[in-house]
């Protein structure tokens, strides 16, 4: 059973509910034929091109007929209703003159007034329907917030149909609330209505319905509870109950995709020798230690074969699958509700909020691997559903499915703040410290404060990415916050919260004491991604003995190994080991240099400025991995070389140019230019391992830093060298890599 015929019963039955409540005095929705007429089959669309899933030209059709609306009188508050009518929590800004294009047919609603509150358009003033004075070059656009309601599938057109629903659940601890630790994985079930937070009566209460309410809270799943201990407790207290007959099948997202019946509000007896419902949740691995329980999940067997790459936040991102020992991306094609959650219980968080298609958590690059997914809801694994094996000609990267996870409320982002910044995106970070009846917010020390860190903060701020980590912020004013409760601050970038990073503990030990060396970020919903393409690197890796006179500029920015400076200048040569590398941002923001054109450094060798002082390093390692030969790339120019179809060029460094790379292009060095080798004059003969490290400093923030690294295997015989097997390093499984070092030589190039 798919959530299409779920909620088609439901909303039968809440009809009925509706009705009858009606029918017994309540009081109806509305009582103006207008608006009665104007929320009944009314559909809502976004329009326009360019534009992202969650922008474009917002289009009503009404009966039959799409329509636009007027920018005159539009404002942000009318922009929140129709973000809500589309399906999305809030909206971030909205669009005049229209920005996405003039539509076409009617123009529905002209000098529309919202207070923000509505539940429908048609709850907002207006000059009524079809009556308008506008052109479609007046057509308003709205920008809504990337995250879906709940209930809600991901689709561009919304039927709106206003009735009681479910709108959020939890858990509320029924002894030792306040001294628990979070997330709360037992308690009463309470849904929120429109008269606030009730309780769910146990009659006919399944464990299907328990292990929808714990993907919803975000557990993948649930366990036995004691029912005759909170039996036994329930009698000693009050309660009020708002729902009754719940009935799931166990596959669904939401509660509100189950049957279920709402008490009518002239109820007097509810839930006759019944008690409340209690619920009790297995918190995945990423949140078991948090709450102090043991793991109690059994572990896979053996390596992952699922995981998220690309997003802002936990739980959240492009899916990827390992087969044959290689990880790959999934076509989008029939990817739902069903498959995402399966993908997100599998993964150790609750059921799939949304199934997003068309590539929304950036691009994958390599195989892909899985087409046409079905899943039932109820597979253990993703691999479990039936689908499809693909070829190249039946899906693009830019099809790539990901999700968006249900996660538990562990009350992290409660013990962090910014403070002076312009928006809420940016500013000094301030932490809470302290025992309960003792807490107090303090600063942190800026020593070694990185990108690293500022993007922890940033996941645990709930605010994605960081953009940039800051070790000064004299000019963020802190207002009563000067102490300083946190120093040494190191962490991978993996972690949730700034607490599970190494620092000082209570000791703090600052370089530079005071207020005005303190740690800032600036974060952003979105970040770039970049990827080496591996496959040009190997096909393009020869040896060159290049005259020392030819290598004047070269020896410039230190591109030669250091016994270079002490050869005889100009006679002789050097060994390079030269290849071609092709850079891909994949990610969903533009790759922009760290530093300023104020500060970007001009180098005649070359003619050109250099925007960041380290791009790329490039090794020559030991099986073991003692390195035997470097190379480096200074940003001789960031800049689109090529792009894909749909794709324009926006950077280049030509003239004093911008420096970047936008999403979907890449920026390529040839084999031929500058520094574009590794001095191998120095290396003797034996096995090795070429490995190329984008942004090695992590100096510009990145979705995804563990994709950086790009291995090849090497063997020199001192004539040639042999280079294959080159892949990026999180592209292959862990027994693959395990692997790596036993390989066998082939022939791809001569000296020249």
């Amino acid at each position: 059973m798919y959530p299409v015929g779920v909620w088609q019963q439901s909303l039968c039955r809440l009809l009925l509910c509706l009705l009858c409540s009606w029918g017994m005095g309540s009081p109806p929705l509305s009582t103006d034929p207008e608006k009665r007429d104007g929320s009944q089959g009314l559909r809502f669309r976004l329009a326009g091109f360019p534009r992202k899933p969650y922008e474009g030209r917002v289009e009503i059709q009404r009966a039959g007929e799409w329509g636009t609306i007027c920018d005159d009188d539009f404002t942000l508050q009318a922009a929140h209703v129709l973000c809500r009518e589309l399906g999305f929590t809030e909206a971030t800004g909205w669009t005049h003159s229209a920005k996405y294009g003039p539509g076409t047919g009617r123009i529905w609603l002209d000098n529309i007034n919202c207070r923000g509150t509505e539940q429908s358009v048609t709850e907002c003033a207006s000059r009524g329907w079809g009556n308008s004075d506008c052109t479609h070059d007046e057509d308003a656009g709205v920008i809504c917030k990337d995250q879906r309601l709940p209930g809600f599938s991901d689709s561009n057109v919304i039927e709106v149909e206003h009735h009681l629903q479910v709108e959020e659940v939890r858990l509320r601890p029924a002894v030792g609330r306040g001294r628990r630790p979070l997330p709360v994985t037992e308690g009463l079930v309470e849904v929120r209505l429109p008269e606030g937070w009730l309780q769910v009566c146990d009659k006919g209460w399944s464990a299907h319905n328990s292990h929808v309410v714990c993907g919803m809270l975000g557990f993948p799943s649930k366990k036995r509870v004691n029912t005759a201990f909170y039996r036994l407790l329930a009698q000693r207290q009050q309660h009020s109950f708002g729902l009754h007959g719940v009935a799931c099948v166990g596959t669904e997202a939401h509660l509100s995709l189950c049957s279920l019946e709402f008490y009518r509000t002239n109820d007097t007896i509810r839930c006759p020798g019944g008690v409340p419902v209690v619920v009790s949740c297995v918190p995945g691995p990423l949140y078991a230690a948090s709450n102090g329980q043991k793991k109690q999940q059994s572990k896979q067997q053996g390596e992952a074969r699922v995981r998220l790459k690309g997003g802002a936040h936990p739980g959240e991102g492009r899916v990827e699958v390992l087969k044959t020992g290689t990880w790959g991306t999934v076509c989008d094609r029939k990817w739902d509700l069903h498959a995402a959650s399966v993908v997100c219980r599998e993964l150790g968080f609750g059921s799939a909020r949304e199934a997003l298609s068309g590539a929304r958590m950036g691009q994958g690059m390599g195989a892909i691997h899985l087409s046409e997914v079905r899943c039932s809801g109820q597979e253990p694994s993703l691999w479990k559903c039936p689908h499809k094996n693909i070829t190249a000609e039946d899906c693009s990267h830019n099809q790539d499915a990901a999700v968006r996870c249900n996660l538990p409320y562990t009350g992290v982002e409660a013990k962090i703040r910014l403070s002076g910044g312009r928006s809420r995106y940016e500013g000094r970070v301030e932490v809470q410290i302290g025992a309960p009846g003792s807490l107090h917010w303090g600063l942190i020390c800026g020593d070694d404060w990185g990108t690293l860190e500022a993007m922890v903060a940033c996941r645990q701020l709930g605010l994605g990415y960081a953009n940039h980590g800051l070790q000064e912020t004299w000019y963020w004013d802190s207002g009563n916050t000067t102490e300083v409760v946190m120093s040494g601050v190191r962490c991978t970038g993996t972690e949730l919260s700034l607490d599970q990073c190494a620092h000082h503990g209570t000791h703090i030990a600052c370089k530079r004491p005071g207020t005005r060396f303190t740690a800032g970020v600036i974060c952003s919903e979105t970040a770039s991604d970049l990827l080496l393409h591996s496959a040009l690197v190997q096909e393009t890796a020869y040896i060159e003995d290049r005259p020392l006179h030819m290598l004047y500029c070269a020896a410039e920015e230190n591109c030669l190994a250091r016994s270079a400076r002490s050869a005889n200048w100009p006679y002789g040569h050097r060994r390079l080991l030269r290849f071609s590398s092709q850079i891909h941002n994949l990610g969903r923001a533009d790759f922009r240099p760290k530093a300023g054109r104020h500060s970007w450094v001009w180098h005649e060798c070359h003619g050109h400025y250099h925007s960041m002082d380290i791009f790329t390093h490039y090794d020559i390692l030991t099986p073991n991995g003692t390195k035997v030969a470097e190379g480096h790339k200074a940003s001789f120019c960031l800049e689109d070389t090529e792009c894909q179809e749909d794709v324009s060029k926006r950077y280049e460094c030509a003239n004093f140019g911008e420096q970047g790379i936008t999403v979907g292009c890449w920026d390529l060095y040839r084999h031929d230019i500058d520094c574009q080798w590794i001095d191998i004059t120095d290396v003797k003969p034996g096995n090795y391992i070429l490995q190329v490290v984008i942004n090695p400093n992590f100096e510009v923030a990145e979705s995804d830093f563990t994709n950086n690294a790009m291995k090849c295997n090497c063997k020199y015989d001192g004539h040639r060298i042999w280079v294959h097997n080159c892949h990026i390093g999180d592209a292959f499984s862990e027994e693959a890599n395990r692997r790596f070092e036993r390989y066998p030589g082939q022939t791809n190039n001569q000296i020249i």
